[in-house]
């Protein structure tokens, strides 16, 4: 890649990044200006009450919406019907059970390097959480719009530019960024992590659909187990089995049982795939 094509795929880069931060940032200052005016006029800290909670969540809905318009009405990330003509409901189903097998592992990974959420940032999400706008805001809108600008756009560009040979860098990068602008170490390893399986599927599929579904059922589970297992709340991976060591570690094995036949499988129908689509 010359000089000319870097400079230009960086500058989209930053822009794409720019406006999604942005947006993302007028969303949670309306919200808090909302919160404000129905406390009459009081500071807003933190965010704790149930209708704060659905403020945020609903202004979050927007957000999304908003970035699906902006990314798609300027066709910065585009959208196809081709891959699901493929019908790839195999890869669709592989890709929600990759997502499952890496909850638990991935909890306990966290709990060993000993970081923590900002306690106004797990006070904010808790309030999301406990409404069903919670749930269309980070169960369904967010893995839109995060798919849509980190991968649909993002790795696009970067793809594009680098060329196959250079394909973990389109991946690695859209991982990095997506990581950091969660702006907290907890949240941003755990994005980062996610975001190299959710930049492969991309990359190996050209559709944004697989990363959506594994983000979705990542996001879905972590909405249902906040809200029917609330013990878990302000507690570790440990207490999900009373306290039971043996049975955590059956659980990270039976998840593990999950998370590498998934990926072996998705790893073969990519190369099958891929295969197909050179003859």
């Amino acid at each position: 890649m010359n000089n000319k094509n870097l400079l230009s795929t960086s500058l989209y880069i930053l822009l794409f990044v720019s406006l999604f931060i942005l947006i993302q940032s007028l969303s949670l200052f309306a919200s808090s200006q909302l919160v404000h005016l129905l406390r009459g006029g009081e500071s807003v800290k933190a965010v704790g009450s149930t209708s704060d909670g659905e403020i945020f969540a609903i202004t979050a809905v927007v957000s999304s919406l908003l970035t699906f318009v902006v990314f798609v009405g300027k066709k910065w990330a585009r959208l196809s019907p081709a891959y699901l003509r493929t019908r790839p409901w195999s890869v669709f189903v592989w890709s929600g059970l990759l997502a499952l097998g890496s909850i638990l592992p991935m909890q306990y990974v966290m709990e060993q390097v000993n970081v923590t959420m900002p306690e106004a940032t797990k006070l904010m999400f808790e309030s999301i959480m406990r409404e069903p706008w919670g749930y269309v805001a980070l169960g369904l809108m967010a893995p839109i719009a995060e798919e849509l600008v980190f991968r649909g756009a993002i790795q696009r560009v970067l793809q594009e530019a680098l060329g196959k040979r250079n394909r973990w860098i389109a991946i690695v990068v859209p991982a990095l960024i997506f990581g950091i602008i969660h702006f907290n170490l907890v949240q941003g390893i755990h994005a980062f992590v996610i975001g190299l399986l959710l930049g492969w599927l991309y990359s190996s599929t050209g559709s944004i659909l697989p990363g959506f579904v594994l983000h979705w059922v990542n996001n879905t589970v972590a909405y249902l187990m906040f809200n029917l297992m609330p013990q878990m709340n302000d507690g570790k991976l440990i207490d999900l089995f009373h306290g039971n060591d043996r049975l955590m570690y059956g659980g990270l094995f039976f998840s593990l049982c999950i998370f590498i036949p998934s990926l072996l499988q998705l790893w073969l129908r990519m190369a099958k795939q891929k295969v197909s689509d050179e003859e």
